[in-house]
């Protein structure tokens, strides 16, 4: 099944999904109201509500139940996605003005705290304490991950440990918990919950480094954005980690992200772009992708064969492929 078939055969319950997180970010403050609408009306894959949805099938699948789920770890994603507009300076999020670029910073910052009060309400309908201590880890995670991204832009001698690490953090952990708490909250096997867990970091890590080569190897077009956004940012990714082992790329390559770094986010990113594409940084953080994404498939074969374990399989080539 192509992913759009499994999106269409998910219709219903998704827009419901839809429905509980309008509702759940309306609120009597009018500006609150429309900021945080603002964002969800720009749309996304909903990826993460899911798999959350997907994993509820190895148990008892209520929707009404998994929804609350689903809802705050879309809404962590959606306030993470605030606050990193305001970090990146970006004015447009999938070819709409962002609520930094439409207000200003301090009502951006106000938006992704309060998209993340409203999330820990939903959350706090559900009175498995498992799920609360899952949910405050994770956004624990998330900001160290975010610091660490920071404290690292422009910093070309990071690792690529560290890199998996911060990509861990910021990326792959709420798709690993999405994949587990659906599974939880449909009272599924320990032992499954934590098979979806191992499949969902895995997806999650090939879903990050193949952001990161869509921004190097992508067109603005195909990504919705220039290519390079991240180097101008200062995000040094792993196709260029890779990249600046290459004796003969390196030095001429630290010119380049120098320039850049001087330059800001209107630079000129299309030369080291250029220098990246003669190395073999992005065949490698390919490489990479597609063995997280072999272990996704290995922990998949671990679960009862159901139409959902085939869905997620589904989700993961797709992932493995994707090139927007």
């Amino acid at each position: 099944m192509k992913l759009l078939d499994l999106y269409a055969k998910m219709k219903g319950d998704l827009n419901g999904i839809e429905k509980e997180l309008e509702r759940s970010v309306r609120d009597e403050h009018a500006l609150l109201s429309e900021t945080s609408l603002h964002l969800l009306k720009a749309g996304g894959k909903r990826i993460r509500p899911v798999f959350v949805l997907l994993a509820g099938k190895f148990g008892e699948y209520k929707l009404d139940v998994l929804k609350k789920v689903a809802v705050p770890l879309e809404l962590i994603h959606m306030a993470s996605l605030v606050h990193d507009d305001v970090i990146d300076d970006a004015d447009t999020r999938r070819g709409q003005p962002t609520v930094k670029s439409k207000w200003d910073n301090r009502i951006a910052m106000y938006t992704g705290d309060y998209i993340h009060g409203r999330a820990l309400s939903v959350a706090a309908e559900l009175k498995e304490p498992f799920v609360h201590q899952v949910l405050s880890s994770a956004l624990v995670q998330m900001c160290i991950g975010e610091m660490e991204q920071i404290r690292d832009f422009f910093n070309t001698d990071q690792s690529v440990r560290n890199y998996l690490l911060r990509i861990r953090r910021k990326t792959a952990l709420l798709i690993a918990i999405s994949c587990q708490l659906g599974a939880v909250a449909a009272g599924a096997e320990r032992k499954t919950a934590n098979q979806l867990y191992r499949f969902g970091y895995n997806v999650g890590m090939a879903f990050q480094i193949r952001d990161d080569l869509l921004d190097l190897y992508g067109t603005e077009k195909a990504i919705g954005k220039p290519p390079g956004s991240d180097m101008r940012q200062g995000n040094i990714t792993l196709p260029v980690i890779l990249a600046l082992r290459d004796e003969v790329i390196r030095e001429p390559l630290l010119q380049e992200i120098a320039t850049i770094r001087k330059q800001g986010l209107y630079a000129d990113a299309s030369r080291a772009i250029g220098l990246i594409k003669k190395s073999e940084g992005g065949a490698l953080a390919d490489q990479l992708a597609n063995r997280y994404i072999e272990k996704a498939l290995d922990a998949l074969m671990q679960l009862p064969a159901i139409p959902a374990r085939k869905n997620l399989m589904d989700i993961a080539h797709f992932v493995g492929k994707r090139n927007y």
